[in-house]
């Protein structure tokens, strides 16, 4: 038991992963500290909503007023006061980090002896996860550039007018999950999987477990046209010898239309629902044009499809709902 922890404190203290251990630490923390924002300007939004004559009157912040303050903040001294502290800081720990830590460097690179587990640097371990549920080019193309994409469309598809200067939870309930779901629920969660669960031959090894450089996994993977069988010979009595072997291949490619079909509208109707359950969301969804909900729609439940993806491979062995010869998915 001794050498299984000692093999989890490897990894934790290699220089490598000390962004991964600080990241396991801050974030949830800043998430805590977030939250706690919203749901105190929450507070206050709703006691100046039931009291119109309070409303006129109160300081809308939950800091307590301060007469002694300014009337008006300029850059210079409170801004730059306050990134010059934050600069030195950082130099600081910067300079610490560097000092009291070895850089990773390892050996020149050796065509004939390679790193087992060969990784990506850990801003990447998210895609090279991905790698493994997804095809090449869907992991390492469709997907950044849907990440990237999605991110510029943000101010265009949020309609939402309320919640710019304060943090808001239930003027802002959609974006908040969106973030913790597609950040820190997807993102972050696969860079901590390929920092600390991927050994070598990135295999999957729990926290506990050694890492075996000689072990072999015999894990069978199945598409699901497999699962039930759809193995084309409905076709092969239609179809001349010449054409029997493209019979599988037809088969397969329209048994995948239908999972994906059934997928695609039930995170749509899943979607519109979430959208639906409040007011807030309500007007703000009606305020929508056609071409914004379109777009937002798409990247929703392209983003949702991701955590599908990877529940499938890892409790059923599912590798491609929908086999054909170009693409698989």
């Amino acid at each position: 038991m001794f050498g299984d922890w000692h093999q989890l404190w490897v990894i934790i203290s290699t220089p490598d992963n000390i962004p991964i251990v600080a990241m396991l630490g801050l974030v949830p923390f800043f998430t805590w500290y977030a939250f706690h924002n919203m749901l105190a300007n929450d507070r206050l939004i709703a006691q100046l909503e039931a009291d119109p004559q309070l409303a006129r009157t109160h300081h809308r912040t939950t800091y307590p007023y301060n007469s002694r303050w300014e009337r008006e903040l300029h850059t210079n001294p409170f801004l730059m006061r306050k990134e010059l502290l934050a600069a030195i800081i950082i130099t600081i720990i910067l300079m610490v980090w560097a000092l009291t830590l070895n850089a990773p460097l390892e050996e020149p690179a050796n065509a004939s002896v390679t790193m087992n587990p060969a990784k990506a640097p850990w801003y990447f371990l998210g895609l090279q996860e991905m790698l493994e549920y997804f095809d090449p080019w869907i992991a390492g193309v469709i997907v950044p550039t849907l990440i990237i994409v999605g991110l510029m469309a943000i101010p265009f598809i949020d309609a939402n007018p309320l919640g710019n200067g304060y943090y808001t939870y239930h003027q802002r309930r959609h974006a908040v999950w969106t973030f913790l779901i597609g950040f820190e629920g997807l993102w972050l969660v696969l860079v901590c999987i390929g920092t600390f669960i991927r050994g070598p031959g990135f295999m999957w090894y729990w926290p506990t477990q050694t890492w075996d450089p000689d072990r072999v996994e015999f894990n069978v993977n199945r598409n699901l046209d497999q699962i039930f069988g759809i193995n084309g010979n409905w076709l092969v009595h239609i179809l001349p010898a010449s054409l029997r072997p493209e019979a599988v291949i037809i088969a397969r490619a329209l048994f995948g239309i239908i999972p994906m079909v059934v997928y695609g509208i039930a995170a749509a109707l899943f979607i519109h629902w979430i959208c639906m359950r409040t007011e807030y969301s309500r007007t703000v969804y009606r305020k929508m044009s056609i071409l914004q909900t379109v777009t937002m729609y798409i990247f929703l439940i392209t983003m949702l499809f991701v955590p599908v993806t990877i529940f499938l491979r890892l409790v059923f062995r599912i590798k491609y709902i929908w086999e054909t010869p170009w693409f698989s998915i």
